[in-house]
């Protein structure tokens, strides 16, 4: 049986018990939004030998800094990837690039700073821990106090979106939740990214989004500026099957 708390209570509460999303008000309903060639060699240079000419035109473009355990794990039909790579395993410092799928491999369309959670990264996320969790995980969701700015997700607007108080350094909250984008990890792909569905459990944890940057750490989510929330939002395609593949730098080598 499921205990309702009233909507003050809830966000009084979970805040402290999930992702940044938990700061949202529980809501249902889902509305549906709208839908380069390499240098040729100087003259003064010598010539490549015929092998390493087809060894380097045969080698795809691959994501920087992640390594095969964790390429294998991006499926095949992916033709986006939001890239979130940490700087260190207990840093709230990041970086989101966004790569396109080329017939070359991936090619870099963006690259923005970014926030994650206040004590790093874990591959073992659990409700308030204060990190966000290492992965791969689809993007299909999208919503948030303000409109839609056009993006081909699906996207819930409404007032549930608000995110009260401070943050970590002291930083109004307000605005975080004007657009995000809900990451699948423990939720239900194909619902508001206000649902409290949590298929591993609550105590692992959920509400993980990527939103509005609010000037410091998160509580789980990753953050980066407004127009650049607005573009994400503009460019990823459920078409392309977009994940996001994210943690330190270490743990995405493997």
């Amino acid at each position: 049986m499921i205990t309702r708390m009233s909507p003050v209570a809830l966000v009084a509460a979970s805040l402290f018990l999930t992702g940044c999303g938990g700061g949202a008000v529980a809501a249902t309903g889902h509305a549906t939004g709208s839908a380069p060639a390499p240098a040729a060699p100087s003259s003064s240079s010598p010539s490549p030998s015929p092998s390493s000419e087809i060894s380097a035109e045969a080698a795809p473009r691959q994501l920087p800094g992640v390594g095969p355990r964790m390429l294998a794990r991006i499926p095949a039909t992916t033709e986006q990837v939001v890239l979130v790579a940490g700087r260190g395993e207990d840093s709230p410092l990041s970086t989101l690039a966004l790569y396109e799928r080329t017939d070359d491999g991936w090619q870099q369309t963006a690259s923005w700073a970014a926030h994650n959670a206040l004590k790093g990264w874990s591959d073992h996320h659990m409700a308030g821990d204060l990190h966000s969790p290492i992965g791969v995980y689809s993007l299909t969701d999208a919503g948030g106090l303000l409109k839609d700015p056009g993006t081909k997700l699906s996207y819930d607007q409404g007032s549930g979106f608000v995110s009260p108080g401070i943050g970590f350094e002291g930083e109004s909250l307000a605005g975080s939740f004007d657009y995000v984008i809900a990451i699948n990890y423990n939720r239900q792909p194909g619902t508001s990214p206000l649902d409290w569905t949590r298929p591993l459990g609550s105590s692992r944890g959920g509400g993980i989004w990527i939103h509005v940057d609010h000037g410091g750490p998160t509580h789980g989510c990753v953050s980066i500026a407004e127009d650049h929330m607005k573009e994400l939002l503009r460019t990823l395609d459920p078409a392309r099957h977009p994940v996001v593949v994210m943690g330190d730098a270490a743990s995405l080598s493997h």
